[in-house]
């Protein structure tokens, strides 16, 4: 149990680490600009808190957005989202690593409840970040890949909307083991607690007195 636990917390914690790569990561959605030789080349990629531009062979140039105005309605979502998922995910570290290690001289009921409500957390985070990644997702397929979009201009998906299905996907598993155990513990404990204690036909419990 000890280290299906630990698995456990060490994928979601993994899954946290993610999630702040894409956080920060400056590639959400990227522009493509394809002129008539590699020179000409542009490429635009916007993150959630500032755009980047690249030249065909210079260098990268980045700035914060000017305003609100300048952001899609997705990506400003995204913003609380992703940073809300952030916050919960190390919420949720910090309520297990308070169950492992300030909890023993409470039982191991109490631990349990620990692990439980972590992983519950864990599985908050991962739909916290999976909501905005998949709008994002949506929104580029939908509105970016038509006809009327030129073909010397194309919009992807950026890295940061693969490595947040990543993210999604670890913090839910590790999420789910925690849950898991938490609750198969508790129940485990319960049962073996009834089954000890046993009474004496008054009702009270029988104990030998010399």
């Amino acid at each position: 149990t000890m280290s299906m636990q630990l698995s456990g917390l060490l994928t979601a914690v993994v899954g946290w680490v993610a999630t702040i790569i894409v956080c920060a990561l400056p590639m959400w959605r990227v522009t493509n600009c394809h002129g008539s030789n590699t020179a000409a080349a542009q490429s635009y990629s916007d993150g959630l808190w500032v755009t980047c531009a690249y030249e065909g062979t210079g260098p990268s140039q980045c700035r914060n957005y000017n305003s609100l105005l300048e952001i899609t309605p997705d990506l400003q979502v995204a913003r609380v989202m992703v940073v809300t998922s952030l916050i919960t995910a190390f919420a949720s570290i910090l309520v297990s690593l308070a169950g492992r290690d300030f909890a023993s001289c409470m039982g191991g009921f109490s631990r349990n409840r620990f692990t439980a409500v972590s992983g519950a957390l864990f599985v908050a985070a991962a739909i916290l970040i999976l909501v905005p990644v998949s709008w994002t997702t949506s929104n580029i397929l939908n509105n970016f890949y038509t006809p009327m979009v030129p073909e010397a201009v194309s919009r992807e998906l950026g890295a940061s909307i693969y490595i947040g299905y990543i993210a999604t996907a670890l913090l839910l598993a590790g999420g789910i083991i925690l849950s898991r155990l938490g609750t198969q513990s508790q129940d485990s404990y319960a049962k073996n607690y009834r089954g000890v204690k046993t009474c004496g036909p008054t009702g009270y419990p029988m104990k030998d007195y010399v």
